[in-house]
């Protein structure tokens, strides 16, 4: 197991290296500087400005002086959010982006296996047919278009809850429901295919022969079982939905890091990007480490080697 673990840690900084280096060279193909846009900045200055960030030295030694400092933990220092380094940028704002994920990462699971399971025990019924709606519509309606429809509803026309900024909990429900809809409909989705086959299978039919309450073999054995392949699912969501939560940062002015990237992205903040970029990265890497991981411990067979040796 330990092998299987470090092999998988070997992928994961191998893996930042790469997105690291595509990162950096799609940052530099890119027309203009950050201080592009600063047109009271003299020629003088801009060459000053040049030599100090070492955007005058060849591209192959900015890539290299670039690496050294991300070996050292430096992200370098954003042009356009007051001079402030990456790293406290984003320690600064990735409390409410993780408040939001979290969140909708919890609340979409649990009313996923619930729809799941309630349709897989109720098959072909009306039940069954309003968990499929709901899971095309939550996959097929962007998480954007759904927070401006919550936005106007909610926030403008019965005014319940807050339309933008960030005050507190009240404040995260509407982006919170918006990125709800993805995981919720995806989990449901699976988790009534995964229930439907379980409770066709031979050890549901046995339990039942043996005079088990129903409750029991649904609770016991038939969800406990479905749950198995959701991990398949959980992983990538997460992915999902720190992405999906750039535009709706931005749509709900919340000073999260989603927010943040959008906004460096549009002044071509180039650390800024660049930092948000690998903080993204590493927390999907970061998933899958633990996605896999959870695979080897499941199924020792994912782990074993050629020979069955770990």
């Amino acid at each position: 197991m330990t092998r299987y673990i470090l092999k998988r840690i070997f992928y994961l900084f191998l893996m930042l290296l790469i997105i690291a280096s595509i990162t950096f060279f799609m940052m530099k193909a890119l027309p203009g500087t950050p201080y592009t846009n600063q047109a009271k900045l003299s020629p003088e200055q801009i060459a000053t400005l040049n030599q100090k960030y070492g955007f005058n030295k060849p591209l192959w030694v900015q890539y290299f002086m670039y690496l050294g400092n991300l070996l050292h933990g430096d992200l370098g220092t954003s042009f356009q959010f007051n001079n402030q380094p990456v790293t406290q940028l984003i320690g600064n704002h990735v409390g409410p982006s993780v408040q939001l994920g979290l969140q909708a990462m919890i609340l979409g699971t649990i009313l996923g296996i619930i729809l799941g399971s309630i349709a897989a025990i109720k098959k072909h019924s009306w039940i069954d047919a309003l968990t499929t709606i709901v899971s095309i519509l939550g996959l097929s309606i962007p998480s954007f278009v759904l927070a401006i429809l919550l936005q106007w509803f909610f926030g403008f026309k019965i005014q319940l809850l807050p339309v933008a900024l960030w005050h507190g909990f009240s404040s995260s429900i509407l982006p919170t429901l918006a990125l709800t809809a993805l995981p919720l409909a995806s989990i449901a989705r699976y988790m009534r295919t995964e229930m439907v086959d379980v409770l066709s299978s031979d050890y549901i039919e046995l339990a039942r022969a043996k005079g088990d309450d129903s409750s029991e073999v649904i609770l016991k054995h038939a969800i406990r079982n479905s749950l198995i392949p959701i991990i398949t699912v959980i992983g990538p969501m997460a992915v999902q939905i720190m992405t999906g939560s750039m535009v709706v940062e931005s749509i709900f002015s919340i000073p999260g890091i989603g927010n943040q990237f959008v906004q460096s992205i549009l002044t071509n903040d180039y650390p800024t990007i660049m930092g948000l970029t690998l903080f993204y990265s590493f927390l999907m890497v970061v998933v899958i480490l633990i996605t896999d991981i959870m695979y080897g411990v499941i199924d020792p067979r994912i782990r074993l080697g050629k020979g069955g040796k770990a």
